[in-house]
């Protein structure tokens, strides 16, 4: 008979049942369980994802791209301006993803980054999202 190397194993497993609701797909690691109840847990008490990022995320399990997910942000021709510490950057809308200064990037996130220097929801930094703007 083997050991369960793991002796959390069975306390994890259990948590599993009471938060998931259903016992847990075989040969789960202890430290994924452990993670898929905490993300679980904080879902059930803040809501979980935004509708609009379930919607994306079910398209790209289909096979779709994430650009093609975010086609709805901005039609290709559409003109982004974010001023930030007193400077003026505009973005364009292009097929395929975003132009600035002559530079084309796949993401508005990226472009947000090149701008801050620290991590951003592009959508959320251009307006084109609710909080849009905040930290400016």
């Amino acid at each position: 008979m083997g050991r369960d190397p793991n002796p959390e194993r069975p306390r994890v497993l259990a948590d599993w049942e009471a938060v998931i609701g259903s016992p847990p797909p075989k040969f789960l690691s202890v430290g994924f369980m452990e993670k898929a109840i905490a993300y679980e847990t904080q879902c059930k008490a803040l809501g979980g994802l935004p509708a609009q990022t379930r919607r994306a995320l079910a398209q790209i399990a289909k096979g779709k791209t994430v650009h093609a997910t975010q086609a709805g942000i901005a039609k290709a021709g559409t003109q982004l301006v974010r001023e930030w510490n007193g400077r003026s950057d505009q973005v364009e809308v292009v097929e395929g993803g975003f132009r600035m200064d002559g530079k084309d990037w796949k993401s508005l996130s990226a472009i947000a980054k090149h701008i801050t220097g620290a991590t951003w929801s592009g959508p959320r930094f251009f307006g084109l999202t609710s909080g849009a703007g905040r930290g400016s």
